[in-house]
């Protein structure tokens, strides 16, 4: 195959080559600038993403553990959860109770006299409206029922208007016919339903029991609620009462679930801080004088991120005898940064009176170590925080990079065209000084070989 160069027809040199020399030779080092930059730009770029992704993903863990039932060091049973549930909340203490329930709470409930004609039986056979009234601890409510309403229609009617007032309505049908159930969800004494009106609902209805209180003894102390969901009978204990039979309540200490908590917390920040470390190490390539750098190596603001995250480790929980976290086996690796907990001291600490309630202490609540930590780094997060706005400044520092490389790019290919017209007239004009010097030397020739007669 023949070679693609082009060579001056006058001059014989190789003008493409040369022009493509000079220009290759005037845009490598705003070439080499501009790649070296774009590939340090990407780079950040990435490694603050991962550092975003990595802190997220460290604040959603720690987030669901800031919980009384991840950190308390407590734990609510019932002996039978078919009569009663427990929670627990930052007040709790142990304690074991003696639970028997010998009334629930109930609601009022209101039943209309029965209508022929199923669920599309008339309530209103009149032409003008009535007016249903029904009535609650000292609230009326008033229900307009269209001429020719049916009984479906109006417990529709109710159930839009008074829901979120705690009443709504139903209808109950058989053989006989329909009827509408009017219910209460507030429960205990006072609480009854009344019926009034010029409806024919308002009349011959039955009133059904009225609503009563639970009533039930603590550790043979009797006592009443007007709600099956009891918040202050037990000094931060919740129970809700479900049956009319005897069970016991257990409030103890559960260090299981206290360290798989720790350990969870430990494991996520281990994570975030590892991810943070690759990002910005100093890693030794061969002999000790030869290095290479993380992305984000000396940057300000990973050195902030990680500043306001140890500084958290090291201050007391208010409230908590457990000083720091060496009391309870939590260590940090001084090469790394990681945190190691150690079971024997783990132990010991627990074991300690109250300990497993002192050592919560440090963990949950709203100076907990877990809302503090989420509080110093809650500014790097979101779509307006600091990593977010590192990411936007470095998407624009790319974009006035890309804009640098066609501004190169056009500036370069005028220099070609430039240079280019320029060698082109040189070998125009060489061309013709050869054609001239070639007939000027044809002509002496031609005088100094005279032809013989």
């Amino acid at each position: 195959m023949a070679s693609s160069t082009i060579t001056g027809v006058g001059s014989g040199f190789d003008t493409v080559g040369i022009v493509k020399a000079l220009v290759d030779a005037e845009k490598a080092p705003k070439q080499s600038q501009i790649t070296k930059l774009q590939t340090s730009t990407t780079t950040q770029l990435s490694a603050v993403g991962t550092i975003k992704v990595a802190l997220e993903t460290y604040r959603t863990a720690i987030g669901k553990l800031n919980t009384v039932s991840s950190f308390n060091g407590l734990a609510a049973t019932s002996s039978d959860e078919k009569i009663s549930k427990v929670t627990i909340d930052d007040n709790a203490s142990s304690g074991t109770y003696a639970l028997k329930v010998t009334q629930l709470a109930t609601a009022s409930k209101i039943t209309s006299k029965v209508f022929e004609g199923g669920t599309s039986a008339v309530v209103n056979a009149g032409t003008k409206d009535t007016t249903l009234t029904i009535s609650q601890s000292d609230n009326d409510y008033n229900v307009s029922i269209p001429p020719g309403a049916t009984i479906q229609q109006t417990r529709d009617a109710i159930n839009s208007q008074l829901q979120s007032k705690g009443i709504s309505a139903n209808v109950l049908s058989d053989a006989n016919g329909s009827r509408l159930v009017i219910s209460s969800q507030t429960t205990g004494k006072g609480t009854d339903i009344t019926i009034s009106g010029d409806s024919e609902l308002s009349t011959g209805f039955d009133a059904g029991k009225p609503p009563l209180n639970a009533e039930y003894s603590i550790d043979g102390v009797a006592m009443e609620s007007s709600s099956n969901k009891v918040t202050s009978a037990i000094s931060g204990v919740s129970l809700e009462l479900l049956d009319t039979k005897d069970s016991t309540i257990t409030v103890a200490s559960n260090t299981t679930t206290l360290k798989a908590s720790v350990q969870s917390f430990v494991s996520a920040y281990n994570a975030l801080m590892t991810s943070i470390n690759t990002q910005t190490k100093v890693t030794a390539t061969g002999d000790a004088a030869t290095t290479t750098s993380g992305a984000l190596t000396g940057d300000a603001s990973m050195r902030q991120l990680v500043s306001g995250i140890r500084n958290e480790l090291l201050q007391n929980t208010s409230g908590s005898s457990v000083g720091n976290l060496s009391q309870m086996g939590i260590s940090t690796d001084e090469k790394t940064g990681l945190l190691n907990l150690d079971d024997t001291k783990w132990n010991a600490a627990v074991a300690t009176k109250d300990g497993a309630n002192e050592i919560a202490k440090v963990f949950a609540g709203d100076t907990g170590l877990v809302a503090r930590m989420t509080k110093a780094t809650s500014s790097y997060v979101g779509t307006t925080g600091l990593l977010a706005s590192r990411a936007t400044d470095l998407n624009t520092k790319l974009t006035d990079l890309t804009t640098q490389q066609a501004d190169l790019d056009r500036r370069m290919e005028a220099l070609k065209t430039s240079l280019t017209s320029k060698y082109t007239a040189m070998d125009t004009l060489i061309a013709k000084i050869n054609a001239s010097s070639s007939s000027i030397m044809t002509t002496l020739n031609s005088l100094n070989n005279p032809k013989s007669s």
